[in-house]
């Protein structure tokens, strides 16, 4: 999948293509439904927003996101998009009326030939313009439009919004069954405390800044080392939280890799929730911690190996 971060000065190979375009927060089963309608002889595009319009616009919010761009990037790239024109959403762009928007970015910018929005799709300067707007607009500089109809299952919009709750609930199997896919936290390997190395349980750990957060807890997980040598799929187990036995509040997400020996420091992974197993707890010493994350690691392969 080619990756563009403009819509100027493109190469004319990447003219013509037809585009689903819009946020796409977690590519649910929504997301995916507008993108079929995309798909045809041209080449399948996605034109979407980085960072998306809600933090340009309320930078200070608290974070909603349920995948960065990277993770985005990735579940698009599975779903055969050829072209990702993932638009800087800055002051010039939330500038543009619908009208310029069309004009500027999708005719003279982008030369696209065939665009695919949901219903409740709002563009241009204000949010002033619809999905019916789009396609007039689009109609007279010979842009086709398509105009998807909302995803229910019974009777319920299927959004981002029903997603972050059964996060916050921790039910990752219900947010699997609307996303079409694992939630997946996904960026690079950091460096950390390097405390579980001492306790027998090395873990990677990745950021979590800027995402919505699921329930804090432990977490059976599947894991896709994506970059290096040891590129690869793995099951484990997951720490979400503030470490509250050592006193640290700054959440991330710290993962046990069964049966896996390597240094994955720099390299980039993608951490599959699969089922919540535990609240995250505060041990009277080291001892009991280490009985309890034995514990976790029994339930989390049973749970894994039933899948």
């Amino acid at each position: 999948m080619q990756q563009h971060f403009h819509w100027q000065g493109l190469a004319p190979s990447t003219r013509g293509t037809s585009v689903a375009m819009g946020n796409f927060d977690g590519v649910h089963r929504g997301h995916q439904a507008v993108i079929d309608l995309a798909r045809g002889p041209a080449p399948l595009g996605i034109i979407t927003f980085e960072p998306h319009p809600r933090q340009f616009f309320a930078p200070a919010a608290p974070a909603f996101r349920l995948m960065n761009a990277e993770a985005r990037a990735n579940r698009l790239a599975r779903l055969g998009v050829q072209h990702l024109f993932q638009l800087p959403f800055d002051a010039t762009l939330a500038r543009l009326t619908p009208e310029a928007f069309v004009t500027e970015v999708l005719h003279e910018g982008l030369g696209i030939a065939h665009v695919v929005v949901g219903a409740d799709f709002c563009f241009g300067k204000g949010r002033a313009g619809k999905a019916q707007d789009l396609a007039t607009l689009c109609e007279t500089r010979g842009i086709r439009t398509t105009i998807a109809p909302l995803v229910t299952e019974n009777g319920t919009e299927i959004s981002s919004t029903q997603i972050r709750t059964a996060l916050t609930e921790g039910r990752p199997r219900d947010a699997a069954a609307m996303l079409g896919h694992w939630h997946r936290i996904e960026g690079e390997v950091l460096h950390g405390e390097k405390r579980g190395r001492e306790l027998g349980y090395p873990t990677a750990n990745l950021s979590v800044d800027g995402l919505h957060l699921p329930k804090l807890g432990v977490y059976a997980v599947l894991v896709d080392i994506l970059t290096g040598p040891q590129a690869g799929s793995h099951h484990g187990v997951a720490s979400l939280g503030v470490r509250p036995m050592f006193g640290e509040n700054r959440p991330n997400l710290e993962t046990f890799l069964f049966d896996f020996k390597g240094d994955l420091y720099g390299h980039h992974l993608s951490i599959a929730l699969v089922d919540y197993l535990r609240p995250e707890l505060k041990f009277d010493g080291l001892d009991a911690l280490i009985t309890q994350m034995d514990a976790d690691s029994v339930k989390a392969r049973a749970v894994l190996a039933a899948l």
